[in-house]
């Protein structure tokens, strides 16, 4: 499928700034890219929100007047489509689950993405996505929540490639060159620090009137 960005989202918040982090961006002994982001913190936020969040990923939610995918007003620029295209083993966006991801970092569409994702953990402590190739991983994507007060604090690892001799000479120049090069990730590093940094102007009213519902019901 051909994707386009869809026209974008309207938000009354500013963005955080990528400097409003701590990043890094790193090449490991067999080439893979290992990319790092220490948010600071997302106030208002509990960890308890951020796995409601990607438990109910999929929903709908009204914003501005309207109603829209909730994965297209965490990134109202760049994201682009998510799906559950294949539940956990006990249902619903749980461990287990592929989840279908398409976003543009930046806006643009020279950095798509279009990805299938497994996720392997998703608890209070944390996310973590996993994409194989003939059973190798060739990338993983960690974010941890650590409760403090006011807050949470939200720590980001990502891993292109795999580290062996395969990833050295065949996998990583391959993604390198053609999936996710180095431009690539240091946009994703920006976009990653806008959609976590974004939790903190909607999630708290979006978790709260839900649980609201649930317990009337």
């Amino acid at each position: 499928m051909k994707w386009k960005l869809p026209p974008a989202r309207p938000f009354s918040w500013k963005m955080k700034s990528l400097d409003s982090a701590q990043t890094a961006f790193n090449t490991l002994p067999y080439g893979s890219f290992e990319l790092l982001i220490n948010h600071n913190v997302i106030r208002n936020v509990t960890p308890d929100m951020l796995l409601w969040w990607f438990q109910h990923i999929g929903d709908l939610m009204p914003h501005e007047g309207k109603t829209y995918p909730r994965y297209l007003i965490w990134h109202p620029i760049d994201h682009i489509h998510w799906e559950l295209k294949k539940p956990a083993p006990d249902g619903g966006a749980g461990v287990g689950a592929h989840f279908h991801i398409v976003e543009a970092f930046g806006g643009n569409m020279k950095h798509l993405v279009d990805s299938m994702e497994e996720v392997i953990k998703l608890d209070t402590e944390g996310i973590t996505l996993v994409i194989r190739i003939l059973g190798m991983e060739v990338y993983r994507l960690a974010h941890r929540f650590i409760p403090v007060a006011g807050g949470t604090l939200y720590r980001s690892r990502m891993q292109v490639g795999h580290e062996s001799l395969r990833g050295r000479w065949l996998i990583n120049p391959v993604m390198h060159r053609f999936i996710f090069p180095r431009a690539m990730g240091l946009a994703w590093l920006k976009h990653n620090v806008e959609e976590v940094g974004n939790f903190e102007f909607f999630l708290p009213e979006l978790y709260n009137s839900q649980v609201e519902i649930t317990s009337v019901m």
